[in-house]
């Protein structure tokens, strides 16, 4: 009886084993990738091109998964969720200001002239001083896109001038010197999550708001604003960011594929960005949004006083300001 038993264990086993249920298989590494834009947004299509060509790579031995939206947090806690390593990739702009003091050099007004521009201040700043600090918090930068150049949306009237800024509720991003600025220009800002703006502005709590238009449209604050003022402020790049901690924790050969695939990127995001500046506009103006041009001599010459104190508050970020200007001369 006893070797009847055996043999049908044995045989239950195989009969298992055979149909695959005894031993699940080792489930996939899913990294996962949130960001805050909408649906359309330039961060949502530069994501999941991101995605796609580092799945491509990957071959199965891992799948980058977005999360727009919001969905796992708003700027500031998908950066504390990298450090944590329970998110693997974030797309943070302005918000690195708050991590790293000398980020905020692209908080100044009119500092980056074009992507050109850009492009060498990636080369000359951004790799060989910014990334270093920002590893140094738990941060590593895999590479350079962009958020884009920002104007200013409000339901008072067209901002022409900075003192046309008097006394408006403008929601800014959670970044000081975004802040600093726009006080210095009159305005009453007010840091927000992306998330929370739509409802503000509908309700009258904020009165305006300052986005790239990719923003702008994709979060429907035509629907709930009247006036768009092209002021072009600031230039904000955005950032592909993994927790450094986690990041050192992934296979070699699963970093090279997405440090790669982030780094291919960027000449899409930069097609993707210059393609939906004319076409989204276009698209706000239809909406009965009233377009206006703004007197961006007048801003500059209002932006020197904000200049000075970054200079004075963050001496490191101050000389890299000087170095992007100088990279810019004669563009």
């Amino acid at each position: 009886m006893r070797k009847l038993f055996i043999a049908s264990a044995l045989l239950l086993s195989g009969g298992l084993l055979a149909g695959g249920l005894a031993m699940p298989a080792q489930a996939q590494m899913e990294l996962k990738f949130g960001h805050v834009g909408g649906p359309g947004s330039l961060f949502e299509l530069s994501a999941n091109e991101f995605a796609r060509r580092a799945n491509e790579k990957l071959g199965g031995k891992a799948k980058v998964v977005t999360f727009g939206s919001s969905q796992l947090g708003g700027d500031k806690e998908l950066l504390q969720k990298l450090r944590l390593g329970t998110v693997e990739f974030a797309l943070p702009s302005t918000v690195m200001s708050s991590e790293v003091d000398a980020f905020g050099m692209f908080e100044m007004p009119y500092l980056v002239k074009n992507r050109e521009h850009m492009k060498k201040i990636e080369k000359e700043v951004v790799w060989p001083s910014l990334a270093p600090m920002a590893e140094a918090k738990g941060y590593k930068v895999l590479a350079v896109w962009e958020n884009g150049f920002r104007h200013i949306t409000n339901n008072v009237r067209p901002i022409v001038k900075p003192e046309d800024l008097k006394g408006i509720k403008l929601r800014t991003p959670k970044g000081k010197w975004r802040v600093k600025m726009f006080q210095s220009y009159g305005a009453n800002p007010s840091p927000m999550a992306l998330s929370e703006v739509f409802v503000a502005l509908q309700t009258g709590v904020m009165d305006g708001q300052e986005n790239p238009l990719t923003q702008i449209y994709s979060t429907k604050f035509q629907e709930v604003q009247k006036y768009l003022s092209m002021t072009g402020h600031v230039y904000t790049p955005a950032y592909i960011v993994a927790g450094a901690r986690k990041w050192d924790s992934l296979p070699e050969d699963v970093r090279k594929a997405l440090s790669e695939a982030a780094t291919e990127t960027q000449p899409y995001v930069y097609e993707q960005a210059v393609k939906l500046e004319d076409d989204l506009l276009a698209k706000i103006k239809a909406a009965g949004v009233a377009v206006n041009e703004a007197d961006k001599d007048a801003f500059i010459a209002a932006s020197k006083e904000v200049y000075a104190e970054f200079g004075k508050d963050v001496p490191a970020g101050g000389k890299l300001v000087d170095q992007a200007i100088a990279l810019g001369t004669g563009m």
